[in-house]
């Protein structure tokens, strides 16, 4: 078995160039997808310490020497899965958003669709929530990322004057704030929820404010 585990380990190294694990080759990329696929569920079931390497490649079906291709320890294929985790939700987000007609009702689809992944992923909650004790950049960066991401939305829809023209990075990071409490409630906690209304409703937060109508 040691020897498997070896000869797998030496082969999976021809999908790195020297020196660099970034994989070179399509089987290559697909083995760390399996690596990192699996650490979510790893990392999300039992938490950081508790999770083990040999419970990442048990998950992925991969040889342990495998695991050693791409990673030199756990907090690293961790570090991985919060860039990757991140990459996963703008990917999944950024296309729905950009067809939007309007910068208003891009923040409502954006939303309906993080609370879509999330339900889908609910364990990038907790893998996001340890990543500030185990690598706080890598925690850091996830919001601030995000956050830019809505900041050049709004700045972009103010242009076109779609919104306000003093729009700006408070204006994102108060949006990306309730959403991250939406997609807590509504995502991870009531499965049930009806996510287009929730979506629907702060929404009309953002377009008409708190301020009365009468």
């Amino acid at each position: 078995m040691a020897a498997m585990d070896q000869a797998q380990g030496m082969a999976g190294r021809d999908e790195t160039a020297k020196g660099d694990k970034t994989p070179r080759t399509e089987r290559g990329r697909r083995t760390l997808r399996k690596l990192l696929d699996a650490a979510a569920v790893e990392f999300g079931e039992r938490g950081f310490h508790d999770a083990s390497i040999s419970g990442i490649t048990r998950r992925a079906g991969t040889a342990l020497g495998s695991f050693y291709t791409y990673f030199d320890s756990k907090e690293e294929i961790f570090q991985a899965l919060v860039r990757y985790m991140s990459e996963q939700l703008r990917d999944h987000v950024t296309p729905i958003v950009q067809a939007a007609p309007d910068e208003i009702e891009a923040e409502r689809i954006g939303l309906a669709s993080f609370l879509g992944f999330v339900r889908e992923h609910k364990e990038i909650y907790r893998i996001i929530d340890e990543a500030e004790f185990v690598d706080y950049a890598s925690y850091r960066r996830h919001y601030e990322t995000t956050v830019e991401r809505i900041r050049q939305r709004l700045e972009a829809g103010a242009v076109r004057g779609e919104i306000r023209s003093d729009v700006g990075e408070i204006h994102a990071w108060a949006i990306g704030g309730m959403n991250v409490f939406l997609g807590m409630r509504y995502g991870l906690w009531d499965a049930d929820a009806d996510i287009e209304a929730v979506a629907a409703i702060a929404n009309d937060l953002l377009a008409n404010g708190l301020k009365r109508r009468d």
